[in-house]
C-alpha cells in the first residue's frame, strides 16, 4: 500500500480571515503627532524685523488658543521680539508665564535674551540680580552660569555706552572668563566698541597696545573695529594702514580669516563718503569689485550709493544703482530698500531733474524691498513736488501740491516739502493759491472770545451718569456734547465717534479734560486752536483771581467758525 502524504492547508474565505487591528484617528497617541511650530517661529522672526510687536502678540495668542501651550523655542523668539522692539516689561511678563508651573519652561537662551533686554533698557540692577540668582543656583529652570551669559550682558551694556557698568561686570565675573581660556580677544573687541559708542574712539585704538602686550593677536572683528574708530576720529590714513596690515597678515600667515570682508570695505566707504573724498571712495569700491571672494551685499551697495551722493557724484551713484537693479534680477536679496530710492530722489530733486525723480517715484512701490512707511510715502510726494518746482514746472508742482493736501491733510512746514510749498505759493501769488488765508471780516481777531461765545447752558450739556441709549439721538445731530458732573462742572466732551456702547455711561466714553480757554483769550487764538488741533468744541471758563473757576461759562464750536467766514470764502477743505 503506497503511502501518500499530503500537506493540507485549510482554505478560509476572505470574510473569515483573521481580523486586523483598526486604527482610529481619535485614538491615536497624542505624542505620535508633534506640532510643527516652525512656520510660526519664522513668522515671528519676520515680524520682529518689521517691529510689528502688536501683530506678534496677536498671532501668538491665537496660536495658544489653537494649539494650547507653545514650546520654549517659539516663546524665546517672542521674547527676542520684545527686546528688539524695546518692550522689556512685556518680555518680563512673558518670562514669568514661561517659568510658572504649567508653562513651557525656560532655558539658558531665555535668560540670555532677558539679560540683553535689561541691559539695553539700562535696568542694570535687575540684570545683576538675575545673574546672582543664576550664580547661586536659585534661578528658575536651574540655568548654568556661563561665559555666554556674561558676554551677552556685556555686549548690551557696551552698545548702550555704559562702560562703567561694563567694567564692573568684568570685575565681578572676570574669574569665570579667565577659567575658560584666559584673556579673550572678544572682551577687547567689545570694549573697543564700547569706547566708540561712548564717544571716545581714541581709547579704542589705545587698547590695541594692551592686547599685543598680553600676546593676543587681532582678528578680523578687531581690525574692523579699529578701522571704525579711526573713521570716527577722521583719521582715514590710519584706517587705510590697518586695511593694509590686514591684507599683509593674511598673505603672511595664509589665513583667509584675516582678509578684509564686506564689513571692512563698507566701513571705509562710509568714512570716505563723510569726508567727501571721491577719489579714495572710487578706489575702495574698485577693490571691492576686483576681490573674487567678496560678495557685495545690499548694505554695502547702499553705502556706496549714499557715499557717492555725499561726494556730489550723482552720475556715479546712478551707475551703481543700475548695477544693483541688474543684479537683483538674479538675487532678490539685492533688491534696494526704500531708503535708497529716497536718497536718489533727494539728490535729483535738488538738481530739478523732474523726469528722473518721477521715474524713481513710480518704481518705488513695485521694485523696492521691505515696508514703505507712511513717512516715506509723504516724503516721496514732497520730493516729487520739489523736483517739479526746481525744474520750473509750476503747474505740475501745483497739481502735486493739491494731491498732497488731499491725501495727507497737512504739510509739515519744517520739512523740505513744506519749504517747497512756501516757495510755490510765493511764485504763484494769491490768484492761484490753494492755501490762501480766509478773512474773518465779521469779527476782530484781537477781541476776547467772550464776545462771540455761546453760553454754556445753550450747549445743553449732559449728565455723565446717563446711559448712551437714553440720549443716543442727540449725537445724530451734534458731533460733540459737553459732559457735566452732579455739581454742573464740565468734566469732558463726548464725541460722536466715541459712542460705541449703548449700555455704557457717558462719562466712561468721554474725552477728559476738555479743551479750555479763558474768557479773555483772543478770538484769533481760539480759531487757531480749533484749526490746528481739530477741536470740534472749546470750553470757555471764567478767570477768577490767580486761577480758573470750575464752572464753564461758554463754548465755541467749529460750526460757529464756519459761520464767521464770508459767503464766497470756503473753509480749508482738507481740515
Amino acid at each position: 500500500m503506497n503511502r501518500i502524504s499530503a500537506l493540507v492547508t485549510p482554505l478560509l474565505p476572505s470574510s473569515c480571515s483573521v481580523p486586523t487591528r483598526r486604527r482610529y484617528p481619535g485614538r491615536a497617541n497624542r505624542y505620535t503627532k508633534r506640532l510643527n511650530l516652525k512656520p510660526l517661529t519664522s513668522r515671528i522672526v519676520l515680524l520682529t524685523r518689521r517691529r510689528q510687536l502688536d501683530q506678534i502678540v496677536e498671532e501668538v495668542e491665537a496660536a495658544k488658543k489653537r494649539y494650547g501651550r507653545l514650546n520654549t523655542i517659539v516663546m524665546n523668539s517672542v521674547l527676542e521680539a520684545c527686546v528688539h522692539c524695546g518692550d522689556v516689561d512685556l518680555a518680563l511678563r512673558l518670562f514669568d508665564e514661561m517659568a510658572e508651573p504649567g508653562g513651557c519652561g525656560v532655558d539658558s537662551i531665555t535668560y540670555a535674551i532677558i539679560l540683553k533686554g535689561l541691559g539695553k533698557a539700562r535696568r542694570i540692577d535687575e540684570a545683576f540680580q538675575m545673574m546672582e540668582s543664576i550664580e547661586k543656583g536659585t534661578a528658575l529652570g536651574n540655568p548654568k552660569l556661563s561665559s555666554a551669559l556674561v558676554y551677552g550682558l556685556l555686549d548690551s551694556l557696551i552698545n548702550a555706552g555704559d562702560l562703567r557698568r561694563a567694567n564692573g561686570l568684568l570685575a565681578r565675573y572676570g574669574t569665570l572668563l579667565l577659567e575658560q581660556g584666559g584673556p579673550s580677544i572678544l572682551i577687547y573687541n567689545l570694549l573697543m566698541k564700547g569706547y566708540i559708542n561712548s564717544g571716545s574712539p581714541q581709547a579704542a585704538v589705545v587698547l590695541l597696545d594692551e592686547m599685543l602686550r598680553l600676546g593676543l593677536e587681532p582678528d578680523r572683528p578687531t581690525y574692523n573695529t579699529l578701522i571704525h574708530a579711526c573713521i570716527k576720529c577722521s583719521d582715514l590714513d590710519a584706517a587705510m594702514k590697518f586695511l593694509k596690515e590686514m591684507k599683509e597678515k593674511a598673505e603672511e600667515y595664509y589665513d583667509d580669516s584675516l582678509r578684509p570682508d564686506v564689513i571692512t570695505y563698507t566701513t571705509l566707504v562710509k568714512g570716505f563718503g563723510d569726508a567727501k573724498d571721491l577719489t579714495s571712495l572710487q578706489e575702495v569700491y574698485l577693490e571691492m569689485k576686483l576681490c573674487d571672494s567678496l560678495f557685495i551685499d545690499r548694505t554695502a551697495f547702499t553705502a556706496v550709493v549714499d557715499a557717492l551722493l555725499k561726494c556730489g557724484s550723482t552720475s556715479g551713484a546712478l551707475c551703481v544703482f543700475g548695477e544693483i537693479l541688474k543684479r537683483s534680477g538674479d538675487d532678490v536679496e539685492l533688491r534696494p530698500k526704500p531708503h535708497l530710492y529716497m536718497s536718489m530722489m533727494r539728490a535729483f530733486a535738488v538738481q530739478g531733474d523732474y523726469g528722473m525723480v518721477r521715474n524713481l517715484y513710480l518704481r518705488l512701490w513695485p521694485d523696492s524691498s521691505g515696508r514703505i512707511s507712511k513717512a516715506v510715502q509723504q516724503e516721496a510726494d514732497n520730493l516729487l513736488m520739489e523736483a517739479a518746482l526746481n525744474s520750473g514746472q509750476l503747474d505740475e508742482a501745483l497739481g502735486i501740491l493739491t494731491s498732497i493736501v488731499r491725501r495727507w491733510k497737512a504739510i509739515p512746514w519744517t520739512t523740505s516739502g513744506g519749504m517747497a510749498a512756501v516757495r510755490l505759493e510765493a511764485l504763484l501769488g494769491f490768484s492761484k493759491s490753494i492755501l490762501r488765508p480766509h478773512i474773518l471780516s465779521k469779527v476782530i481777531p484781537g477781541e476776547p472770545i467772550e464776545s462771540i461765545m455761546v453760553p454754556f447752558e445753550a450747549t445743553r450739556p449732559l449728565l455723565g451718569t446717563l446711559q448712551l441709549k437714553n440720549v443716543v439721538m442727540r449725537f445724530y445731530k451734534e458731533q460733540a456734547v459737553p459732559i457735566v458732573d452732579d455739581w454742573g462742572s464740565c468734566i469732558g466732551l463726548l464725541h460722536r465717534e466715541d459712542c460705541n456702547n449703548l449700555d455704557a455711561s457717558l462719562v466712561s466714553m468721554m474725552r477728559s479734560p476738555p479743551p479750555c480757554v479763558s474768557t479773555t483769550t483772543s478770538i484769533g487764538r481760539v480759531v487757531d486752536l480749533v484749526l490746528e488741533k481739530k477741536h470740534k468744541m472749546v470750553i470757555v471758563i471764567h478767570c477768577c483771581g490767580n486761577g480758573y473757576s470750575s464752572k464753564a461759562v461758554g463754548a465755541f464750536t467749529r460750526a460757529q467758525l464756519y459761520r464767521l467766514f464770508e459767503p464766497e470764502q470756503k473753509l480749508l477743505w482738507w481740515m
